[in-house]
């Protein structure tokens, strides 16, 4: 694998994080990018891929915006008297980079702008992460649905958790995408359990 994908979720803690992670443990050449944190009070996104991928940290590019509370970026940003300026997420072309959204791509940033504002201006093509469990065909579809109607390229689908057959297929025929693999439960998370869970289970990145 040598693009840049934007990691887009069904839904927060979807597993985003742990799939950018296993992306940049299998891929050294690839860069990791949270524009946008929310919640500070725990490890970063940017600090968690860092350490489960054993990255160098040049590789981890800087939030444009960290926000304190772990709410959906517009509100966390007013608690913290910030206004959030789409300017900033301006991005140079780059062949070898991880785009991690916040939340799901309706989530409001600013009182204007919607994620999928950013996603649509990246343009770049969204690896949708999604929850492997009951409710994640509904979840899925109308993230498809909506990324869709915006003209945004969908790279496929990634289930997260574990192994359903069922609603896997279900979201590839109803959405018509594609399914590039799953991530099961992991009794550890580090950089050789993800190089291997990505071998195995992850057909796009061989």
């Amino acid at each position: 694998m040598s693009s840049s994908y934007i990691i887009a979720g069904t839904d927060t803690n979807v597993g985003k994080t742990v799939l950018s992670s296993l992306l940049m443990a299998v891929n050294d050449d690839l860069c990791y990018w949270k524009p946008i944190q929310s919640g500070m009070s725990e490890e970063t996104d940017s600090q968690t891929v860092q350490r489960l991928s054993a990255c160098d940290a040049k590789r981890i590019l800087p939030e444009a915006y960290k926000l304190q509370q772990p709410l959906s970026p517009h509100l966390s940003a007013r608690l913290d008297g910030v206004h959030i300026d789409p300017d900033k997420f301006q991005i140079l072309k780059n062949d070898n980079l991880i785009i991690e959204t916040a939340g799901g791509v309706l989530v409001p940033i600013n009182e204007d702008t919607l994620q999928i504002d950013l996603i649509t201006m990246w343009s770049l093509p969204v690896i949708i992460a999604a929850r492997s469990s009951l409710g994640t065909i509904n979840h899925s579809l109308l993230t498809i649905e909506a990324l869709k109607k915006r003209s945004v390229a969908i790279a496929g689908v990634v289930l997260i958790g574990e192994i359903n057959p069922e609603n896997e297929k279900a979201i590839e025929d109803y959405g018509k995408v594609s399914i590039l693999g799953r991530i099961p439960p992991l009794s550890h998370l580090n950089k050789g359990t993800l190089r291997l869970c990505g071998k195995e289970h992850l057909a796009f990145i061989r």
